[in-house]
């Protein structure tokens, strides 16, 4: 049997502290190397709903790039 909903993202949820479904944002917690965890919270009052694991191989955590320095222009008295 196929999976259906393997790749189901809330886009609304329960929330029990508002007491009515409202949207939700995703958040990322944890990159794992069996793949990533991620965490709905309440864009109303930023309550945790729930979470979600996206499995599959881990993106290379990303390397901090150099920036470009502007050269700065000397200043002659």
């Amino acid at each position: 049997m196929s999976q259906q909903f393997g790749d189901l993202i809330a886009s609304e949820l329960y929330c029990p502290k508002c007491r009515r479904s409202q949207p939700v944002r995703e958040r990322l917690l944890l990159v794992l190397p069996s793949g990533e965890l991620h965490e709905y919270v309440c864009s109303r009052c930023a309550t945790s709903l729930g979470e979600r694991e996206v499995t599959g191989p881990a993106a290379a955590p990303l390397q901090a790039r150099p920036r470009a320095v502007k050269p700065r222009k000397l200043l002659h008295s």
